[in-house]
């Protein structure tokens, strides 16, 4: 049976060239960066000119780069740790439509008596920029956007985030996990303050990310142990994985131009197959402002479980939002903040699409798909 992965907002597959960077830090140079013998220095070399690419590639100062087990602990540094530093307030405004990663310590931090706000979004999957410009407010000290949404794959206004959070002399912080390779999140063109990456979304390995920090912003520890990072993140650095990452961001970087033309192709002939094909079929968020690997759809009397089993039995693998969150019986807070009834996002599956995916693999899916719905379909009646 062929099998097609259309699942790369979840993960990627760990590229070759990546793996090969890693390999030697995996083996025989094994030392711990923060050991001052001769393995030591060989780890501790490795981990800084990893630190050095993966600045140039952000347009940032390699000490304002923080080396952190991935977005979720990134995510939950950056507004945990800039609120416990602040002397300014104790507000914070989060997208709605954030990954757990962000929504979850939001919440957390309101018990714990902090005032956290969070921003809607309209039925496209786009925030509401008037929300916000009305709610920053001088005790703001953070404001929260991702730089494209996981589940719906809608690109974000990253800039008038920034100017609101910048009006009010609060930071602006965004979670660009899944604009590596599509979009452009260079530093300078985006004036964040902080962002935060996980290697595996763009082929690189799991368990490893970072938390870019912009110099002079007051961010107290998440992680406290060593004195890496710093004195600002404690934990030996896993320098394979950082090594990885390096190599995978310049890679996603250098070729972001033809995989994102290629990917976009692939979306575009799948959504028209399955809009033009499968009757009762919505697609979930703004169709042009969006990432050129998503397509998140509902379809109408069909449980998105039950499809994305069926799928899987046909060989094809896809997800029914944020892998994160997989497994809930509670409909996607994504779907229900842009306006989705509760039925409409239990129906829902999402594609998506990575530089390795074919046109025959696209219309091999959208086939199966529509052959899937229909039977389920069928059940029910």
């Amino acid at each position: 049976m062929k099998e097609i992965y259309l699942d790369n907002s979840a993960t990627t597959p760990l590229s070759e060239e990546v793996l090969a960077a890693m390999t030697p830090y995996l083996t025989g140079n094994f030392g711990n960066p923060d050991s001052l013998h001769s393995y030591g220095r060989s780890a501790v070399k490795a981990v800084d000119e990893a630190r050095d690419l993966i600045a140039e590639c952000l347009h940032a100062k390699s000490n304002e780069i923080y080396f952190t087990s991935g977005a979720t602990e990134s995510d939950n540094w950056a507004l945990k740790g800039t609120l416990a530093a602040s002397k300014k307030g104790k507000h914070a405004l989060v997208s709605s439509i954030e990954h757990p990663a962000l929504i979850k310590p939001a919440n957390y931090l309101k018990t714990r008596g902090y005032d956290i706000d969070f921003i809607p979004a309209d039925k496209s999957g786009i925030i509401d920029v008037d929300f916000l410009k009305r709610s920053v407010r001088g005790d703001t000290v953070i404001v929260c956007c991702m730089t494209a949404n996981n589940e719906i794959g809608t690109i974000q206004p990253v800039d008038e985030v920034v100017k609101a959070a910048k009006s009010v002399g609060a930071y602006a912080m965004t979670d660009a996990v899944q604009a590596v390779g599509a979009l452009d999140i260079s530093v300078d063109k985006t004036g964040v303050d902080m962002l935060s990456l996980s290697a595996h979304k763009f082929y690189g390995p799991k368990g490893v990310g970072l938390l870019y920090v912009k110099t002079g912003v007051k961010i107290d520890p998440l992680v406290e142990g060593g004195e890496q990072e710093r004195k600002k993140r404690g934990g030996t650095t896993n320098v394979a994985g950082v090594v990885g990452m390096s190599v995978a961001l310049k890679r996603a970087i250098d070729d972001r131009e033809v995989n994102s033309a290629k990917i976009l192709a692939l979306r575009e002939r799948f959504v028209d197959e399955v809009l033009f094909g499968i009757s009762g079929v919505k697609l979930n968020g703004d169709r042009e402002k969006r990432l050129p690997l998503n397509a998140d759809f509902s379809f109408e009397g069909v449980n998105g479980e039950a499809l994305l089993y069926n799928l899987d039995l046909a060989g094809i693998a896809a997800s029914n939002g944020s892998a994160c969150s997989s497994g809930t019986v509670e409909p996607s807070h994504v779907l229900s903040a842009i306006g989705l009834s509760a039925k409409e996002a239990s129906s829902s599956v999402r594609f998506t699409f990575g530089k390795n995916n074919t046109a025959e693999e696209v219309d091999f899916a959208a086939k199966t798909l529509k052959t899937c719905v229909e039977r389920l379909r069928n059940l029910q009646k």
